[in-house]
């Protein structure tokens, strides 16, 4: 029997969240390049009743998001994706961040473009990092959108150069997902099927505390304490917002980024 599948990449605790909420009565697959990390959550959901199946899969490298996507198409058509993979200022150098958040992103969008079943649906985490850089210009944005992905990683924009450090690299990939989804949106609607992104704040995950213990952490803490929410988030309101975006009441949704950040931004620009 061909089921509804959905993609899962990145085993951590946003994309779980998320899987959770929409991934009842479908096959999951999710992928993480920790193979070990995949197994965990597929254990994790397993346990409670759902149906996933670990892949090792790495997000930079083209031909392993098109073994995971040929594994999911074994179970049926594809229509879901949650893309939460990437690595964290703290957790890696300017050139992984590139080749993972940014290009790693955009080659996935890309590829699930082609095989997402109509009525189909996805949605990429990206996060509030994306909208605290300056405004790039016009054409540089039109760059990020809409370069081949093969060729994103050659823009002048991302030369050594003129990044300054591992969170401008951050910033940068993560102003890419959004534009990248934005032009991604409307090769998707030519098939029925609907993409947007997620911006989070800080949101409590493994990942968020290797940033609260890394050289950023007091810059962290002081954010969310200063911010309206006055606290970080959970996963599970960013789950919220996903189920909005990826539900029927999400139907006039495609192309957009929502900020999910409890005012953090709002307080980097006109706060305390």
């Amino acid at each position: 029997m061909d089921q509804k599948v959905m993609i899962l990449t990145g085993a951590g605790q946003i994309g779980m969240a998320i899987a959770r909420r929409m991934g009842y009565g479908m096959k999951i697959i999710v992928g993480d390049k920790k193979q070990e990390n995949a197994q965990t959550v597929a254990k994790t959901m397993n346990d409670a009743g759902f149906d996933v199946v670990p892949v090792e899969m790495d997000l930079s490298d083209r031909a392993s998001i098109r073994r995971m996507i040929a594994e999911a198409q074994k179970y049926g058509a594809i229509t879901m994706l949650v893309n939460a993979a990437g690595v964290s200022p703290s957790q890696a150098p300017i050139e992984a961040i590139l080749k993972v958040d940014l290009y790693g992103t955009a080659v996935l969008l890309e590829e699930m473009g082609r095989v997402i079943a109509p009525g189909g649906v996805g949605v990429t985490i990206s996060s509030q990092s994306g909208h605290r850089m300056k405004q790039l210009t016009p054409e540089e944005d039109e760059q990020l959108a809409c370069t081949p992905a093969e060729e994103l990683l050659a823009l002048p924009l991302l030369q050594p150069e003129n990044i300054r450090d591992t969170l401008h690299a951050y910033q940068l990939a993560k102003r890419c997902n959004e534009k990248r989804v934005m032009a991604e949106s409307v090769k998707w609607g030519a098939k029925g099927a609907r993409i947007n992104s997620i911006s989070p704040g800080i949101i409590v995950t493994p990942l968020a505390i290797d940033e609260f213990n890394g050289p950023r952490g007091e810059f962290y803490k002081n954010m969310f304490a200063k911010c309206p929410a006055g606290r970080p988030g959970t996963a599970d309101e960013v789950a919220n917002a996903a189920e909005l975006l990826m539900s029927h009441k999400g139907d006039f949704i495609t192309g957009a980024d929502f900020l999910i950040d409890g005012g953090a931004t709002a307080s980097y620009f006109y706060g305390p």
